[in-house]
């Protein structure tokens, strides 16, 4: 059997990859520690638990409207009101399979074969893949001063006639910065001068910290909800923990909307009305679990950078939100891979390559795990590292003695 060649050029997933290996590595009984996850402990929000159980209860799961169920875009509507300061109606709203189905329909919506879309380094590995997959071109600008924050000129340089799109992404996974809000203005301003389409990848803009407010692209823009250049992309997954219940949805001019509904209507038809009675039971009931959730991962934050910070030879930024921080660890290895492969070989601590998004020589860590995960996996990559750590530790209840260095 033959594939094309756009399906045999798309690369695996590296976090989902990870997700597996970590799986594979405790189902056989290996004391392993996943710091390369995107999923945070908490359980779902007991209002989006009864909103679904009320509707299997029914047993009336149908079809749905193709751009989602009227209480999920009016919960959303709402939500893009409290939030982002903006008034949109439910025909600027459409529901899809996880905000990353989201975005892969946006720039199926946008895109001719090789058009470009500017990306920001670092950035989320599915960008350049998704930009590929329909046919574009990801044009990487990459930071120059070593804070995870692009310039506005060499944003401006790397725009050209074929350019459909910029994607930003803060809080910024995998660095977890938030870009400045004079950033966010510019480039808001240079979009809507140029008639770029600003895509604000938002699945994070509430998980930040230290009393820090998340920046709307809104707020710099005179344009009304038909004319703007901007598309917001959120979910549940990141804000409520709710990775599994694969809801998200954009926000965008009511033409673009009709467009993404017609490519969702041949593909998949319409999003699981359970789970997105699910969704409308997160953003509606209580919101205490988002709050819990933010404290925790400041908390957790809080201690990564702490035992980070006594990691000889690693340089750290500090994390303004999100779930992940992506230190420097070229003191020990320009190869992102390499370093990965031997901390998962010899302390069996997950880590991801910071070549998977634009950053080698760095691993993107998360802490939206346990405490002692945090601190014992960080202990257990400064043994396998540091030439100064003791050179014994116990792993999963067993004495292992490093003798590579």
């Amino acid at each position: 059997m033959s594939f094309s060649t756009i399906a045999r050029a798309i690369a695996e997933s590296p976090t989902l990859s990870l997700n597996q290996t970590a799986r594979t590595l405790r189902e056989k009984g290996e004391a392993v520690i996943h710091l390369g996850g995107g999923e945070p402990k908490n359980r779902a929000p007991i209002s989006a638990i009864r909103a679904s159980a009320a509707m299997l209860e029914e047993g009336e799961i149908k079809y749905t409207p193709t751009n989602g169920i009227p209480s999920l875009k009016k919960a959303i509507v709402r939500y893009t009101d409290e939030n982002y300061g903006r008034i949109v109606g439910p025909e600027n709203v459409i529901v899809s399979a996880g905000a990353k189905h989201s975005l892969y329909n946006l720039l199926f919506a946008l895109l001719d074969p090789k058009d470009e879309v500017i990306v920001l380094a670092p950035y989320w590995v599915s960008y350049p893949e998704m930009i590929r997959m329909v046919r574009g071109v990801p044009v990487i600008v990459a930071p120059q001063d070593g804070r995870f924050i692009p310039r506005m000129k060499d944003i401006e340089s790397a725009v050209s006639p074929r350019t459909k799109a910029i994607i930003v992404n803060s809080p910024n996974n995998p660095s977890g910065v938030m870009y400045p809000e004079e950033l966010i203005a510019e480039i808001v301003r240079f979009c809507e001068a140029r008639g770029i389409t600003l895509i604000s990848d938002d699945i994070y803009h509430k998980l930040v910290f230290d009393g820090k407010t998340p920046v709307s692209p809104y707020k710099f823009t005179d344009r009304d909800p038909e004319q703007t250049n901007i598309v917001t992309i959120n979910g549940i997954s990141k804000l409520y923990g709710m990775t599994g219940f694969r809801i998200g949805w954009a926000v965008a001019p009511k033409a673009l909307v009709r467009v993404l509904g017609n490519i969702q209507g041949q593909t998949i038809s319409c999003t699981s009305g359970l789970l997105q009675a699910a969704a409308v039971g997160a953003l509606t009931g209580p919101q205490s679990p988002v709050d819990d959730l933010r404290l925790a991962l400041e908390n957790n934050r809080n201690l990564m950078m702490r035992e980070l910070r006594a990691f000889a030879g690693v340089k750290v930024t500090q994390p303004d939100g999100t779930y992940y921080c992506l230190p420097d660890f070229r003191a020990y290895g320009h190869s992102s891979v390499e370093l990965s492969q031997m901390l998962l070989k010899r302390a069996l601590v997950v880590t991801v390559p910071g070549k998977d998004f634009g950053m080698e020589g760095h691993l993107r860590l998360s802490y939206c795990t346990s405490a002692e995960d945090i601190t014992e996996g960080v202990a257990r990559m400064r043994w396998a590292l540091d030439p100064n750590a003791p050179q014994e530790i116990s792993i999963g209840g067993k004495k292992v003695v490093r003798d590579w260095l």
